[in-house]
């Protein structure tokens, strides 16, 4: 309810001063599914709670949930706390639970604000990993720029990449490495159409 109700608040204003156009918004599922973007900044949160008006549930780092009334809030915002230093089993059985019951996920798959001048940073296998053991498609998606006051912006959304060829697959190194390979090779190809 707090969700709907800030997503509600907070979208005119942000919109004003973060003008933001969304393609193929069409290509997110009905169902579950996992929502994947590059990362520049913190506002990424804001901007896709604003940009896509269906519940998200977000991975975030651990160390954000240190004060209580931030891990009671960022709780209550659908941000589920995560180890980025080892396998977080906790966080990954909260991750497929909610996948279970048809939510979005939305994670970003470099694991950390792309602060160089790359592109994009090394995709980790969490997604990957999570998908394939909930049998979950995977949205790649694609934020043109980083969020910047009365800078327009554009918000990319590929069509979603079935895991379904991976299912009667062991889950190997290979298999999350191929599947790594994939999801960097659509993202970067949403970037091309961003030009």
């Amino acid at each position: 309810m707090l969700y709907k109700i800030l997503q509600i608040i907070v979208w005119p204003f942000y919109r004003l001063f973060h003008p933001i156009k969304v393609v193929g918004k069409k290509n997110i599922p009905k169902g579950k599914a996992i929502l994947i973007c590059n990362h520049y900044s913190n506002s990424d949160v804001v901007v896709l709670g604003t940009s896509i008006f269906r519940r998200q549930y977000f991975l975030a780092k651990k160390e954000l949930f240190n004060k209580k009334f931030n891990s009671w809030f960022l709780k209550r915002m659908g941000a589920i706390p995560i180890d980025r230093q080892s396998v977080d089993l906790k966080a990954i059985k909260s991750c497929l639970n909610l996948l279970k019951k048809d939510k979005l996920l939305t994670i970003f798959p470099e694991g950390t604000r792309n602060k160089t001048e790359e592109a994009l940073l090394e995709i980790k296998n969490g997604a990957g990993m999570i998908a394939i053991k909930s049998g979950s498609p995977i949205v790649p998606m694609w934020l043109e720029k980083k969020p910047k006051a009365f800078r327009k912006n554009r918000l990319i959304i590929g069509k979603p990449i079935s895991m379904e060829e991976y299912q009667n697959k062991k889950l190997s190194n290979e298999v999350l490495e191929e599947v790594g390979t994939k999801l960097t090779s659509a993202m970067l190809n949403l970037k091309t159409k961003s030009k």
